[in-house]
């Protein structure tokens, strides 16, 4: 069996309190199976670059990983990384910035990852680069002589091509990704909109799953990440989530609550669902005080300033709320600035009424499939869904919301509050059997059999002959 290789920008080593999240979970099953090793950035800060590699090896799981400089983090990382690829690849140009140095700095940690790897490498190995931080990873690693079956996947959204061609260099960038063998995406959308910058900008021509550019095909597919649906749903009845939904239905007071769990980002819509909620809450006077949002947001990137900005908006959005609707013993939203582990979270996914996800863009959204798993299956709350989440094309019985619209959530609020326990259930076995289907083995297991079919002799894949 050969061994798997995976490159990303930071590696996440097996816990034992077990708090990873479903991908590092089901990278480390695949790399214990394989003998292979994660490479990435260790997360640390060095004065200078060394080229040092730190082995471990934890459960199993092989890791190596390196320090970067301060300048590295600013340029590659908070720069071209989350100031310039992740506010564009979510349709957000106008808060894109295009700097040199940042362009510069990407280019060089990216070389370092390359120089790291490449020693690490054998002939027979599969080596599988992950998300927007890597892109150009494939080609420095084609440049050092690798010849072996190479895959990508982007864990966000694809740009259309009117946004995409806004980015300086953007034709390189794109070029490199024809250095794997296989590209994975999320969903076909975001697989449209890199089949048609291809063919629109670089004058490649699509055939199936496959995608040629001058003399190189690669294999170009949708495929949707998933979650360990059996485990989610087993922590869901765990002790520490029993514990936890028995605190929060203490505190609740036969109140109905409605959960959001999101990273503290511009692109998880939540100060339009701070604005949703407060025209429910305007919509609806009947349910004042029968209702409260529990808002979990833990910070995140908080160097970029639109992150600080973000923070300080929806600071002033829940004081505002509360100041304008809270009685003396209740309060309309929970507004919360840290995260939990995950036994914790499936026990407030489980305790709520309603799931509310409602990011302006999102690659797939996994929040939305483990609240689903998360359910009592004899009386599961409602999932409200952004249409904009990748999620949305496989969760097609949650009611699905335009999350720039405060009507069409105050709309959904209130219809999920008063939703029957038939159609609920109905409704929520529905996404289930979606969520159980394709769990995040199938997903791994989809990509890595692409990659183990490609031709080992000349590491690319060609596509079929047309018949006739």
């Amino acid at each position: 069996m050969s061994r798997l290789i995976v490159i990303s920008n930071r590696v996440s080593r097996p816990s034992k309190a077990g708090n990873q999240g479903g991908l590092a979970v089901a990278l480390a099953e695949a790399l214990r199976e394989s003998r292979g090793t994660w490479i990435g950035w260790s997360g640390e800060v060095t004065d200078h670059f060394t080229g040092h590699i730190g082995f471990a090896e934890d459960d199993g799981v092989k890791t190596a990983t390196i320090d970067l400089e301060e300048q590295d983090i600013d340029e590659y990382y908070n720069g071209y990384a989350n100031k310039t690829l992740w506010p564009l690849f979510h349709f957000r140009i106008d808060l894109a910035e295009y700097a040199r140095d940042f362009e510069g700095g990407y280019n060089r940690v990216n070389q370092r990852f390359a120089d790291t790897a490449a020693p690490l490498i054998e002939p027979e190995d599969i080596i599988w680069v992950h998300d927007y931080h890597m892109i150009p990873l494939g080609q420095m690693l084609r440049d050092r002589g690798h010849r072996n079956r190479m895959g990508f996947f982007l864990h966000i959204p694809w740009p259309p091509t009117r946004l995409l061609v806004s980015l300086p260099h953007h034709s390189k960038l794109v070029s490199s990704l024809f250095a794997y063998d296989v590209v994975g995406f999320h969903t076909e959308e975001w697989l449209e909109s890199f089949r048609h910058y291809v063919e629109k900008e670089m004058g490649g021509r699509v055939e199936g799953d496959f995608v040629t550019v001058g003399d190189r095909t690669i294999q170009a597919v949708a495929c949707p990440i998933g979650i360990n649906a059996k485990e989610f749903a087993e922590a869901a009845v765990s002790k520490a989530a029993r514990d936890m939904g028995d605190r929060l239905r203490a505190s609740l007071q036969d109140r109905a609550m409605i959960v959001g769990v999101d990273r503290l980002d511009y692109s998880k819509g939540l100060e339009e669902r701070f604005n949703g909620y407060a025209r429910f809450l305007k919509d609806h006077p009947e349910h004042h005080r029968k209702v409260l949002l529990t808002q979990v947001a833990p910070p995140s990137r908080g160097d970029v300033e639109s992150y600080q900005q973000i923070r300080a908006t929806l600071d002033s959005l829940a004081g505002r709320l509360n100041g304008e609707y809270s009685d003396v013993d209740w309060t309309p939203i929970r507004y919360v600035n840290q995260g939990y582990p995950r036994d914790k979270l499936a026990g407030i996914y489980r305790a709520a009424k309603i799931g509310l996800v409602t990011p302006l863009r999102d690659g797939m959204n996994l929040v939305a499939k483990e609240y689903v798993a998360a359910q009592d299956p004899e009386d599961p709350g409602v999932l409200i869904l952004s249409r904009f989440a990748g999620a949305a094309l496989q969760l097609k019985d949650a009611l699905l919301i335009n999350p720039y619209s405060p009507e069409e959530m105050s709309d959904a609020i209130n219809r999920a509050l008063a939703m029957p326990l038939d159609e609920r259930e109905r409704r929520w076995r529905a996404m289930m059997d979606s969520v159980e289907q394709q769990d995040i083995s199938w997903w791994r297991q989809s990509f890595t059999e692409r990659l183990m079919a490609v031709d080992r002799d000349t590491a690319r894949v060609e596509p079929e002959p047309a018949e006739g």
